[in-house]
């Protein structure tokens, strides 16, 4: 199993960026997409674990509600490797964002 996890850090006040709602889905075989779990970014703008997930197509839904990005949705691939970490960070300013696998 993959674990999942997130940070979202506000660039623009240089802070992490605390009480953001995140989900994570999985896409089934008929192209739809169902929710595994769901969360809110803590203090320090983490979400420690959302699931552990098996090979498949996922993504990442972070409410972000800036003045021009109400949502920011990040679709990835994780792998069969077994206890394998994804991180996906999030840097977010009111008109731009940045993520990346993390580590």
């Amino acid at each position: 199993m993959t674990e999942i996890t997130t940070h979202v850090l506000d660039t623009a006040a240089g802070r992490p960026a605390a009480g953001i709602p995140v989900s994570l889905h999985e896409q089934d075989e008929d192209g739809g997409w169902h929710e595994l779990g769901a969360a809110v970014t803590d203090a320090d703008g983490r979400v420690p674990a959302l699931a552990d997930v098996g090979p498949g197509l996922y993504r990442l839904v972070l409410a972000t509600a800036t003045p021009f990005f109400d949502e920011v949705v990040v679709t990835f691939r994780a792998g069969a490797e077994d206890g394998e970490h994804l991180h996906i960070p999030l840097l977010l300013s009111p008109y731009g964002y940045s993520v990346y696998r993390g580590s």
